[in-house]
């Protein structure tokens, strides 16, 4: 087992190709690794205004991946990669607005 294959399923039939070749990640983690790495940068650069209003934000922003993989997992809806890939890059938006708060409070209260 390599590192790839730890941090996503890898299915063929969910994944980009490009020129034949397979993405190293799904759609949706595609997404959600490029909208973790452009929020770090942007985060870096400028002031957010760090509070509970925005961790809910980051929450409400991690239902529409939420509700496409559940609907795909307990229905049978296959969803496409079109799909996967906004879900994604939505949820990766939330999901790095509750790591950054995170990172905030625990860099506040410890030191």
């Amino acid at each position: 087992m390599n590192f790839i294959d730890s941090i996503c399923h890898r299915k063929p039939e969910r994944s980009f190709h490009l020129k034949g070749h397979q993405f190293p990640v799904c759609a949706r983690c595609t997404g959600i690794y490029i909208s973790l790495f452009l929020y770090f940068i942007y985060s870096y650069y400028f002031y957010l205004n760090h509070g509970l209003g925005l961790v809910i934000f980051g929450i409400i922003l991690l239902l529409p991946m939420y509700v496409d993989g559940m609907t795909q997992y307990y229905w049978d809806r296959e969803s496409n990669n079109n799909l996967r890939l906004i879900t994604g890059l939505i949820g990766g938006l939330g999901l790095a607005i509750i790591i950054t708060n995170i990172i905030y409070f625990i860099f506040n209260i410890l030191f």
